[in-house]
Order: structure tokens, then C-alpha cells, then sequence
């Protein structure tokens, strides 16, 4: 059956609303703006502002060096440092726990909602507790 004799048997109302398209697709699940996911704006790490959190920063991991182990009163588990870089400029970067293995010279990441601050006089983000990092390409 063709879309064009579908189109003639549905009734006027339907063919000739086009929100009633939408709603129908709103539905089925196709077009539910509540199950899209929320995109922050990209951040650049020029746009970077010590003290303040970052909402996403997409970053190519130039080094990642050796993992230590800290032992302190607000964390216990592994640490590593890194360094990355996008268009703009450079970036320090502080991984924690399972972030030490996923991350690796050569990876592309994403870190949401993270923060920013100055270490030694350079700025270093982070995800802290509430962030998340991902990795887009390996």
C-alpha cells in the first residue's frame, strides 16, 4: 500500500494538521523531548575560569602519568594526572579510580560537569564527585 493512498483514506482532519503528525510520533516514542538527552554547550578550555564548574569539555589526552595510590580522609583509591589539550590550548587533568584505567594516551574524552582550578599556577579540571567522563574515541 503507498503512503499516498494512506494519506487519502486517513480523514481531512488528520492530513491537513500537522501537529497531529507530531502527536502521533510523540506517542510511539519517537519524538519525546523528554527522552532526549540534554546537551550542554561545549566549553573551551580558553573559556576556562579557575573556581568555577565546567559544564562540557571535550579534550584529546596528550599523557596520562603513572597511577599513585592516595590514602587521606576524603579519598582512598588510585590518582593519576594528565594532560590534554583541544583546539584552544592546554589542560591539566586529575583522574580517579576507574577513570585511571579507562583513559590512555591518544583517548578523545568528554568530562560533564566537572570543575576548574589552579594547581601550581595552571588551571586543571576534573570531574570531582558529582561529574562524569567519557571516553568518545580510543
Amino acid at each position: 500500500m503507498s503512503v499516498s493512498i494512506i494519506e487519502n483514506q486517513s480523514p481531512p482532519t488528520i492530513r491537513n494538521n500537522p501537529n497531529a503528525r507530531a502527536s502521533i510520533l510523540r506517542q510511539i516514542g519517537v519524538c519525546n523531548a523528554k527522552n532526549r538527552p540534554k546537551i550542554t554547550p561545549r566549553t573551551r578550555v580558553e573559556d576556562l575560569v579557575a573556581g568555577r564548574p565546567i559544564g562540557r569539555l571535550e579534550l584529546l589526552v596528550l599523557r596520562r602519568y603513572p597511577r599513585r595510590t592516595v590514602m587521606s580522609k576524603g579519598w582512598t583509591g588510585s590518582i593519576a594526572a594528565a594532560c590534554g589539550r583541544d583546539e584552544t590550548g592546554l589542560i591539566g587533568l586529575v583522574l580517579w579510580g576507574d577513570q585511571v584505567d579507562r583513559v590512555r594516551t591518544g583517548d578523545l574524552i568528554s568530562i560533564q560537569g566537572g570543575w576548574c582550578r589552579y594547581n601550581h599556577g595552571q588551571k586543571v579540571v576534573s570531574t570531582g564527585r558529582t561529574g562524569r567522563l567519557t571516553v568518545l574515541e580510543a
